[in-house]
């Protein structure tokens, strides 16, 4: 028998471009706790930090707000796991190269919705659940034993 998604859902954090890295880390942070505090997930699948050749700054800002996250799950006691994005689009279109869109068809095609994700960033995410719920999803029950 196959896995069947019943429920699910998706928002973003956002923080304005006009204040200091720390302030929005630590809006992150905040914002995440209280996420994770009312949820009380079981695990956090996150995307692993990459970077790419042209952007190495960008990779290091991606590696402090991984921090944070990785902080936060660790300040309620979740258990996180990095996923390659690249492993998640292997996964779940067969194409580890495949485009944004192509993820986000392949996960809307799962959870079987016929309009499209918006962000992009969404469809990311929960394609990362995803990855957690086909490979932990044996961990977990025994967790709750």
């Amino acid at each position: 028998m196959g896995l069947k998604v019943e429920g699910y859902s998706y928002g973003s954090i956002n923080t304005s471009k006009n204040i200091s890295l720390p302030s929005r880390l630590n809006q992150i942070f905040s914002k995440l706790l209280i996420i994770l505090k009312d949820e009380k997930p079981d695990l956090m699948i996150i995307e692993d930090v990459f970077s790419l050749h042209k952007y190495p700054k960008a990779g290091i800002t991606l590696g402090k707000v991984t921090g944070v996250i990785l902080l936060a799950g660790c300040r309620v006691d979740v258990p996180v796991t990095e996923v390659p994005a690249r492993e998640v689009k292997q996964i779940l279109t067969g194409n580890g190269n495949a485009s944004k869109m192509q993820l986000e068809r392949a996960v809307r095609h799962f959870l079987n919705l016929t309009t499209p994700i918006k962000p992009h960033h969404a469809s990311d995410a929960i394609g990362l659940a995803l990855i957690g719920l086909f490979r932990y999803q044996d961990c977990l029950k025994k967790l709750k034993q």
